[in-house]
């Protein structure tokens, strides 16, 4: 029975990993408060925080995390510092340049993405914290001090954060990366037989952005691994590599697909032959040799079928690249010390910022910061700044999110919450108590248990981690402790007000919907794909198709499905016909008359799209040429020309999904 009660609790269920993440964040949070304390500094409750915000369960997150975060802070004192200095004697030029402030670090952070995000959203609020906290310092060297105390205390606990990672390490983050890659090779497979071989279905959408999701993703993670692993260090190009050619897979399974769909006779067996094709390639001593064998049967005989020879081509460059990139994960797997010839280098995943929507948050924050500091200039509230600063916090770091009123109605929970609690341990035992250790004694298996149940509660683990990060600000673990009880009620309610001002904001000032995001995204593809087809395009082939994949992934958690459809469809459609027109640029005849053929093909495309939309007019004429094209040259003498006829097909087999999309006029509606 007491057993059975036990596997109840949550210490009875947590595994080792679990209680090592707990056991190694807990013991940094004490130890960084015990260092704050050693050190003499005035807010020790800061280092505890600070060791809280970097507890990242790989080494590789923690060092990203803490380099962001010690930058960030430094970049938002030195701006704290100087927005007080400037504005401490006219309180109004102090609230425009610290509106001014939080509104170009929200700008930056939404038009960034990982390390570059995260440190300039620090910046904006650590200097909110700072400047707030200083209004009533007349002595700008008293706000250096204030300024110099808190980045200090930052440091502790980013500190305190690593030490413990090294005595307690987790998971390898090499590991997880490796293994994420070989997942993501067999889920390539998976996904090539749900296109080709099943019929089409909502599933399929919903696989191809998971599919996509899942690679980007892969991108933080190999970020973090660089970080912590000196190996993966050395091999940061072929990781690389690695990610360009799996999103290059999932674009040649889908091109594969549109042939498939635009195939008026397909040979007899082609679909036993691919089901066998994909098992062969899931064996793990699967070789060229034994691709080839199998691919035999579908050699086409006869000269003129060139949309046989142009499926075999195409469907060859698959295997081929599949076994590349399957052989260079083997050789990362079983790393033998050897020097590996060098592979292609590629610039990083291309990412895709929404500018207007970036613009959009910083003038709803500046707004927001402008109209606290009024109210606060005109109602002399003592507890201003403490409902200023968890204004600025809650509009730098929820502008960004998919729902940032949910993250506030967070945050203000958690503050309600601890306001309540926090009450009753500050002012009935803590006030009792005189000897550190014994505060921890009492505060460490609080600790262990509130990060088991954010690992054990996923739901919750958005709260759970908001408590335990806000935890030291409403204990006020300050040296030397102060217990005024109106201080602490007034904060609170000043705290509680503040996230309810920005929940307020995020209401009347709303993101954009996803119907308008998807419109914007379709627009951006559509100006780059413009660009890939003139004679030298600003973004390389990888780049534009990394670009696709990251705007297709943007809407991937919305509940609007018609938005995430067609940001999809004509991501694939462009990504489709831009690898063509590489194609056709690289194509090399003797026949010189063919190249004025080919140029017309990609001089076509320029007439039928816009970056408004589709001329449907200039698109039925195109497919009716490009037809006709196709026709004219299968029976020509030279095997380039038939070779050029195939690309011509798939041109029109990608292009005809546009017939589709809605007019120039229905759209701009």
């Amino acid at each position: 029975m007491t057993a059975s009660l036990w596997r109840q609790t949550p210490w009875g269920k947590a595994n080792g990993g679990q209680w090592r993440y707990a056991l190694r964040n807990s013991l940094a949070m004490c130890l960084s408060l015990w260092l704050a304390f050693v050190l003499e500094l005035d807010s020790p409750y800061w280092a505890m925080t600070s060791a809280a915000v970097v507890s990242f369960p790989t080494v590789g997150g923690v060092i990203s995390k803490s380099l962001g975060r010690v930058v960030g802070s430094l970049i938002g004192a030195m701006a704290a510092v100087v927005i007080t200095g400037l504005g401490i004697s006219d309180p109004w030029l102090f609230s425009f340049l610290i509106a001014l402030w939080l509104a170009l670090c929200t700008y930056i952070s939404n038009h960034h993405q990982n390390n570059v995000s995260y440190a300039f959203a620090l910046a904006g609020y650590t200097a909110a914290i700072i400047a707030f906290s200083c209004v009533n310092v007349t002595d700008p060297q008293h706000i250096f001090d204030i300024a110099q105390a808190r980045v200090s205390e930052v440091i502790i606990g980013i500190l305190c954060g690593g030490l413990l990672m090294m005595i307690l390490p987790s998971t390898s983050d090499g590991e997880t990366l490796l293994q994420s890659l070989h997942k993501t090779q067999a889920r390539l497979l998976e996904h090539a037989q749900l296109l080709w071989l099943g019929e089409a279905s909502p599933e399929v959408r919903t696989a191809h952005e998971g599919l996509i999701g899942q690679i980007l993703t892969m991108n933080v993670l190999r970020i973090q691994a660089v970080w912590s692993h000196h190996r993966l260090r050395r091999h940061n190009r072929l990781l690389n590599f690695l990610l360009h050619r799996q999103l290059r897979l999932i674009s040649l399974i889908s091109s594969q697909r549109r042939m498939l769909h635009n195939w008026p006779t397909q040979p007899e067996g082609l679909q036993v032959l691919l089901e066998r094709l994909l098992a062969e390639l899931g064996q793990p001593g699967c070789d060229k040799y034994r691709i080839a064998r199998l691919l035999a049967p579908l050699v086409p005989t006869a000269a003129s079928d060139y949309r046989l020879h142009t499926f075999w081509r195409r469907l060859r460059h698959f295997c081929w690249s599949y076994l590349e990139c399957q052989r260079w994960l083997d050789r990362l797997a079983r790393y033998d010390d050897q020097e590996w010839p060098a592979p292609p280098r590629h610039s990083s995943l291309t990412s895709h910022t929404d500018t207007l929507e970036a613009a959009y948050n910083g003038g709803r924050t500046f707004l927001c910061v402008l109209l606290g500091c009024a109210f606060w200039i005109h109602s002399q509230w003592d507890a201003g700044s403490s409902a200023l600063t968890l204004l600025s916090i809650c509009c730098v770091l929820y502008s960004a999110t998919p729902a940032p009123a949910k993250g506030a109605n967070t945050m203000l929970k958690a503050i309600l919450l601890l306001s309540l609690i926090c009450f009753a341990v500050k002012f009935g035992l803590m006030i009792r108590l005189d000897d550190f250790w014994l505060f921890c004694a009492l505060l460490f298996p609080v600790l262990i248990t509130m990060q088991l149940f954010k690992q054990q509660q996923p739901r919750q683990a958005v709260l759970w981690g908001q408590l335990i990060v806000l935890l030291g600000s409403f204990l006020a673990i300050t040296n030397p402790p102060s217990y005024d009880y109106l201080q602490y009620i007034n904060g609170s309610l000043g705290q509680a007000l503040g996230v309810m001002s920005a929940g307020l904001a995020f209401q009347l000032l709303r993101p954009s919907s996803d119907r308008r995001k998807s419109r914007r995204l379709i627009r951006s593809l559509r100006r780059h794909f413009m660009d890939q087809l003139e004679p030298a395009p600003r973004q390389s082939e990888s780049q534009f198709e990394s670009l696709i994949y990251h705007c297709i992934s943007q809407l991937s958690q919305s509940q609007d499905q018609t938005a995430r459809l067609w940001v999809l469809r004509w991501g694939v459609v462009l990504l489709n016909c831009s690898h063509i027109v590489w194609q056709l640029r690289q194509w090399r005849g003797e026949d010189q008359p063919l190249y004025l053929v080919r140029d017309n093909c990609i001089r076509s495309l320029q007439g039928i799209l816009t970056e408004q939309g589709v001329q449907h007019a200039s698109l039925d004429r195109t497919l009716a040429e490009l037809q006709r094209i196709s026709a004219a040259l299968a029976n020509h003498r030279e095997s380039t020309a038939r070779e050029l006829a195939g690309m011509v097909w798939r041109l029109h087999s990608s292009l005809s999904q546009l017939q589709q999309a809605l007019p120039v006029a229905a759209e701009a509606r």
